[in-house]
């Protein structure tokens, strides 16, 4: 190892050309020699530089449609070689490998490949070999080798050998290193959980998760924790691929409550009308559907305006002018929509806090993914929550059949208590929530939290009677006894939609036709945790 490494020779290999023809041009004045391959190499030749083929190296052609053409021991020896050690010397001179100083490689875009759903074939020969096995190379060697994997990395490469006479320093290569290391496995990860997926392999042996830093923060959930946000390369409409338009930096708590309030949103398609979420601390304190937007967000904000203050508002629509105005009445942190017109980004930009996301429009809640976990020593992984649920998929097992009104408020209460950790409760009426309750240890202790929310935005609202009288009821799991159901009753809702499954289920059906209410079952549960 040395600490200052000379340049004196590059190869160069990359499939985005960005920035190549300048990093070629100011390596070239330095007067490092320029190695390359195929359309890297007349890419360079093109822009009038002089570069000598790696064939010209290896003294063999590339073949096999480019599959074969980097893996040779003229290449691998010259990245390899301990330049402080003898035996290693003496085998490049007898063997007439040259040195190289400097690997620049970015891979086949098989992530790319992936993002836009290309076929199989497509797929496996967008499987980079000699690039990654290049870049393992170098990267091992960075006592004496320089490793560049990312575009990103090439103005830096250039400012370092400005700053040590055409050298780089220990350091630098070792960072290069890392970055090179964790490229191969990004990639090897999306290749290998792609083709568990495409052999059907739903619990494959090993699991690789990777990700791209899109944005380091200030902090994690509390100040003393040091956090980043990293991406997985995939086209889900969200928190990943967000344009922000105004506002300071996203927080960690504020991406986590924003991807909360825009996945739940995402349930309710725009061509069904509008809705609106609003989420405080990872849980819906409002949703609703409405007429307008505007509409949609003044029920939503009705349902627990206490807790709507500094929350988090996802729009399943296109944000306009009158929505934003209301929404600018209290102090909210993010916004985020598909989209929102210039009357409504100009009445935003007054609130110089507020920040405002668009998308490129809603996650697909029906879309299959993976969610993951972290626990001690390992990760959970599990399908994504992608559970759906029709008309047609509900059981009536009262003698009170739900009138259709009530079918309507129970399957969209059915799919906010999707997104309210468990124990979750949702009371909802006229396509609105009125009460919720999450995160109980004692689902009946959530049915009594959401009835007295009820109670408290009735006396904001001077209401006679709390909003949840005559509402529906959902339960995110089953009524493991009939006091919880007998509380929402209470309360005042008049139709319940639990997944059913328990070994009370007889004793608790019992429970609903004595209190006079209509139940329906979905045989499908959705904790939360």
């Amino acid at each position: 190892m040395q600490d200052l490494a000379p340049m004196r020779r590059a190869l160069i290999s990359v499939s985005d050309k960005t920035g190549l023809v300048d990093l070629g041009k100011a390596l070239a004045a330095r007067g490092v020699e320029l190695l390359s391959t195929g359309g890297t190499s007349k890419a360079l030749r093109d822009a009038g530089l002089e570069v000598k083929d790696v064939s010209e190296i290896t003294n063999f052609p590339e073949m096999m449609d480019g599959r074969v053409k980097t893996l040779h021991p003229m290449v691998h020896g010259g990245l390899l070689a301990l330049r402080d050690n003898g035996t290693h010397i003496q085998a490049m001179q007898e063997h007439g490998i040259p040195e190289i100083d400097l690997l620049v490689v970015n891979l086949y875009p098989f992530e790319a490949a992936l993002a836009r759903g290309a076929e199989y074939d497509e797929m496996i020969e967008n499987i980079d070999i000699g690039g990654p096995a290049m870049i393992r190379a170098s990267a091992k060697n960075h006592g004496f080798t320089t490793t560049i994997v990312d575009v990103e990395d090439y103005d830096a490469l250039l400012a370092e050998l400005e700053a040590n006479d055409g050298k780089t320093t220990y350091g630098f290569r070792q960072k290069m290193a890392q970055n090179a290391y964790a490229r191969t496995a990004a990639y090897d990860a999306a290749v290998s959980n792609w083709m568990a997926g495409a052999a059907g392999v739903e619990t494959p042996r090993r699991r690789a998760f990777a990700g791209e830093i899109k944005q380091t923060l200030r902090y994690g959930e509390n100040p003393h924790q040091q956090a980043a946000f990293y991406v997985d390369g995939g086209n889900r409409p969200g928190v990943s691929n967000f344009e922000q338009h105004q506002g300071k930096e996203l927080s960690y708590n504020n991406i986590n409550d924003t991807d909360a309030a825009f996945e739940l949103v995402s349930e309710f398609l725009p061509k069904d009308g509008p809705a609106c979420a609003i989420i405080k601390h990872a849980n819906p304190c409002g949703v609703s559907r409405g007429e307008t937007l505007k509409e949609a967000y003044q029920r939503a904000f009705d349902c627990d305006r206490t807790s709507a203050f500094g929350g988090i508002i996802a729009l399943n629509q296109i944000l306009d002018a009158e929505t934003a105005l209301a929404i600018t009445e209290i102090f909210t942190e993010v916004v985020i929509a598909p989209g929102a017109d210039d009357a409504a980004k100009e009445i935003f930009a007054k609130k110089k806090n507020l920040r405002l996301l668009t998308t490129p429009g809603l996650a697909n809640a029906a879309s299959a993914g993976l969610a993951f976990k972290q626990v001690s020593g390992g990760l959970l992984v599990q399908d994504r929550d992608n559970g759906m649920m029709t008309f047609e998929d509900l059981k009536v097992v009262t003698k009170v059949a739900p009138t259709q009104q009530e079918l309507e408020d129970l399957l969209f209460a059915w799919k906010v208590a999707k997104h309210v950790k468990s124990n979750a409760i949702v009371y909802a009426k006229n396509g609105a929530t009125v009460g919720i309750g999450a995160g109980q240890m004692s689902r009946v202790d959530s049915t009594r939290i959401a009835a007295r929310k009820s109670q408290d935005m009735a006396d904001v609202l001077g209401l006679k009677e709390p909003t949840v009288m005559g509402s529906v009821v959902a339960s995110d799991a089953f009524f493991p006894f009939p006091d919880g159901l007998l509380t929402a009753a209470e309360a005042g809702a008049t139709a319940v939609i639990q997944p059913g499954g328990s070994m009370r289920d007889d004793e608790v059906i019992k429970a609903a036709d004595e209190a006079g209410l209509a139940m329906v079952f979905t045989g499908q549960r959705h904790f939360r945790h």
